[in-house]
This record gives C-alpha cells, sequence and structure tokens, in this order.
C-alpha cells in the first residue's frame, strides 16, 4: 500500500507542475483530442509494477468489447518490429486515452517535463519553443522523476505486463 501511495504523490507533483504550466499558458498543445505521442510512440512502454497495478485497474472496469479491442492492439503491438508505435490504449477515432485516469507516468509528463540535455516534447510543442513562445516556461525536471521512479523497481514493456495479466485469466 505504502508504493501505491507514493506513486499517487508522484502523480500529484507532476499534475501540480503540469496545472502550473496550463495556468500560465491557456493554449497549451497537450490536452484532450490531441493524440500525437499516443500514435508515434518511439518504444513500447515501460511501467514499474506500481504503475502496472493502476492501470490494470483502469482496464479492469472497461467494458469487455473494450478491453477486447485493447488486447488486439497490444498483441499488434507485441509483434510490431519498427517505429513508430500506436499506444494500445488510445481511442483512434477519440483521440483520447481509454484509461486516462489511470495512465502511466510517462504520459503523464510527456510535453511537460524535459530531460536536461533533451527535449521530451513532440514537434508542435518544439516549433513553439524555437520561435520563442514558451519563453518562461518552467518544465518539470524528468531527472528528478525517473530517480523516483527508480525507487519503484524495475520496469517492463506494457504488453509484457498484460500479457502476464492475459495469461493469468483476470480479465
Amino acid at each position: 500500500m505504502q508504493t501505491m501511495e507514493t506513486l499517487l504523490r508522484l502523480h500529484a507533483d507532476i499534475e501540480e507542475r503540469v496545472d502550473s504550466i496550463r495556468q500560465d499558458h491557456a493554449d497549451w498543445l497537450c490536452r484532450m483530442g490531441c493524440d500525437g505521442c499516443c500514435r508515434r510512440l518511439a518504444a513500447v512502454p515501460q511501467l514499474t509494477e506500481a504503475e502496472w497495478e493502476l492501470l490494470r485497474e483502469g482496464l479492469a472496469v472497461l467494458p469487455s468489447d473494450r478491453l477486447q479491442e485493447i488486447d488486439h492492439d497490444m498483441a499488434a503491438l507485441a509483434e510490431q518490429q519498427s517505429r513508430p508505435y500506436v499506444c494500445p490504449l488510445l481511442d483512434r477515432s477519440a483521440g483520447a486515452c481509454r484509461v486516462y485516469l489511470y495512465r502511466p507516468v510517462a504520459c503523464r509528463t510527456y510535453g511537460f517535463y524535459v530531460d536536461r540535455d533533451q527535449g521530451l516534447y513532440c514537434k508542435d510543442i518544439e516549433a513553439e519553443v524555437e520561435g520563442g513562445c514558451l519563453d518562461g516556461v518552467v518544465w518539470g525536471n524528468q531527472d528528478v522523476v525517473d530517480r523516483r521512479l527508480n525507487d519503484f523497481g524495475a520496469s517492463r514493456d506494457l504488453t509484457e505486463w498484460f500479457a502476464s495479466w492475459r495469461e493469468q485469466g483476470d480479465f
């Protein structure tokens, strides 16, 4: 239980930074319907066990037809050999995450947090940064988030977590 509380505290800290950025930039690109990052993943998402446990809660309450769609998309992603990858949790017609409230940390930070030596945001935000439109943004520090996530232990591919859940017959 302590691990879940720690994860939820991390989520709250991330949300505080995101809210601060959005407050100063009401026209921020990352919002419902903007799904470019979900459609162009560079790698299969990695999740800690705590992140998976939370995500699994969200998956478990989905209607069976939605879960079957995700199952199909997970299987396709597991077999895919080249990128870009499309997140199997994305509702492609709505451009939204099917389990938004339960989404992993990487999804919560993307577009709002950066590494020291590289941006962690899409080309649209990159263009705004280069054009000076986002001067003064106090970005979240992805290095700090990564260190906090490391405290949760090893990560596994989302597809691996899902497959093991499926094999256990819990879904």
